[in-house]
């Protein structure tokens, strides 16, 4: 942890969002804080720690004034407060006249106004949160998904600074027996030999790439991804989406080319944030506006992290579709065959090449198709089917799931499809890295651990040893922020809103 700093000045900002509301609050942080609080309401009783007391709101100074508002001022003595300073929060009705005005008559008053993060950014400096934790914070704020907020919450409680403290005490303790063989040398003090130090660095790394390894989920937690759903016109693209999203967002009519534009629209798929974004209909474009929108269907492809192929299952497969399986085979891609519900079940025989169970597929894992829609057809009206050879190629490496946009069949596998292929298959865990600057702390160390046990290995002397562990014990300080410099400081807590 810092070094706890006492604060001089007098912060003071709205901690709840700009506009109208029911309840609206003023929050000053500071050795001034109780006295200007005092001075701003008209106390129906003296201020006491942790006891919400009434005040009335003025709308001037002196005995002219006139009472505009009630408030509850509740007052937290330093060091029992978020910010371990005096703490003051003034609840009045949600009126920004209100707010307003109490605000300029604390900065009249010798308050000056919290810069984005400072509240959050002084609890960090007093030793009451550390890095970890303070991210989680706006993590927590910004939370769209209940998964978001859990491992938000989790982040708070310190799971990533209790998982990080086995290791760090482990490094210092390697560090002291070198220093020590170093310092007693002539003191009759043995020198650690070199299979005791590769044994407990090879102890250090298994922990190590546990930790960097929980990034891969830790990031689609946090940040989200987006996923394009493509395919050629008319192949029930918009259907899938709108079953997806469960509501009707995109238009959908029996005319091929319906998409002109992208549509996009945010879901959560295990507590996963995703983005979806429909596109128009790939085939060459037959007028102006159609060619624009496929050149952005080309564009969000590209740009997608994860894509849902659609494919027809009553028609054969186009030269288009031939170019774009084969653009997606090295992708996360899922292959969703539409339309299913037109085949007769007896007629269809399609295999999920990456089935969930560990039975090895059978020989012919290909799908049918019609081999002419306008052609012969079943007794019950749905078209003949014939295998197509072409299929085998383009689907060898990506699943592909039977769907109906229109009956809901597959959808529910498709999700969880699409929640396997986001998360790599890894788990939740408690203490996950959630963001660039922790994954390259955890990196940075793995990188010092692995440059000290070739020194080691070497026979390079320990002082030279100590500089690696040294650089490893530095970067797993500054994922929890005990050695993190001013500039990533204040980086990191200028993302914050103001007032938190």
């Amino acid at each position: 942890m810092p070094a706890p700093q006492i604060a001089t000045d007098t912060i003071a900002a709205a901690a709840t969002p700009p506009g109208r509301g029911g309840i609206g609050i003023v929050r000053l942080s500071g050795p001034q804080a109780a006295s200007i609080a005092a001075q701003l309401v008209r106390l129906r009783h003296p201020l006491e720690h942790a006891h919400a007391r009434l005040a009335d709101v003025l709308d001037a100074d002196g005995d002219e004034a006139t009472r505009i508002d009630e408030a509850l001022i509740t007052l937290f003595r330093a060091p029992h407060s978020y910010t371990a300073e005096d703490l003051v929060e003034i609840a009045t009705h949600g009126s920004p006249v209100v707010q307003d005005l109490l605000l300029r008559r604390a900065l009249e008053l010798g308050a000056r106004l919290a810069e984005p993060g400072e509240f959050t950014q002084r609890a960090f400096l007093a030793g009451r949160l550390d890095l970890t934790q303070a991210e989680a914070v706006r993590d927590l704020i910004e939370a769209q998904t209940l998964t978001q907020a859990r491992q938000a919450a989790s982040q708070m409680g310190g799971a990533l600074s209790r998982r990080v403290a086995p290791v760090k005490q482990s490094l210092v303790g390697l560090v002291a027996l070198l220093e020590a063989g170093i310092d007693f040398a002539e003191d009759d003090v043995d020198v650690t030999p070199a299979q005791e130090i590769a044994r407990r660095i090879a102890e250090l790394t298994p922990s190590l790439a546990a930790l960097e390894a929980s990034f891969a989920r830790g990031r689609i937690v946090h940040d989200g991804l987006t996923l394009a759903i493509v395919g050629r016109p008319n192949v029930g693209k918009s259907s899938l989406f709108n079953r997806l999203v469960e509501r009707d967002r995109a238009i959908v009519t029996a005319k091929p080319g319906t998409t002109r534009d992208l549509v996009t629209e945010r879901i959560s798929i295990g507590g996963i944030p995703i983005e979806l974004v429909d596109t128009a209909g790939l085939r060459e474009g037959r007028e102006e506006a159609e060619q624009l929108g496929i050149a952005r269907s080309r564009e969000a492809l590209a740009d997608a992290a994860l894509v849902v192929v659609v494919l027809d299952a009553t028609q054969p497969l186009n030269d288009e579709e031939h170019r774009l399986l084969a653009a997606v085979e090295s992708r996360p891609a899922i292959v969703a065959i539409n339309k299913s519900d037109l085949l007769e079940s007896s007629s269809l025989e399609l295999t999920d090449t990456n089935a969930t169970s560990h039975e090895s597929p059978p020989q012919d894992s290909s799908r049918l198709y019609a081999s002419n829609v306008d052609g012969p057809r079943s007794e019950s009206g749905s078209p003949s089917c014939a295998h197509d050879p072409a299929l085998d190629t383009h689907l060898g490496g990506l699943t592909a799931l039977r769907t109906s946009a229109l009956t809901g069949e597959g959808i529910p596998a498709l999700r969880e499809k699409i929640l396997v292929l986001a998360t790599g298959g890894a788990a939740a865990e408690p203490g996950m890295l959630t963001n660039l600057r922790q994954h390259q702390a955890v990196i940075t160390a793995l990188g010092a651990l692995d440059d000290a046990a070739k020194a080691n290995l070497g026979g390079i002397p320990h002082e030279m040893i100590l500089l690696d562990l040294y650089r490893a014990l530095w970067a797993l300080d500054s994922l929890t922020g005990q050695t993190t410099s001013d500039d990533i400081l204040s980086l990191i807590f200028s993302t914050f809103c103001i007032g938190k």
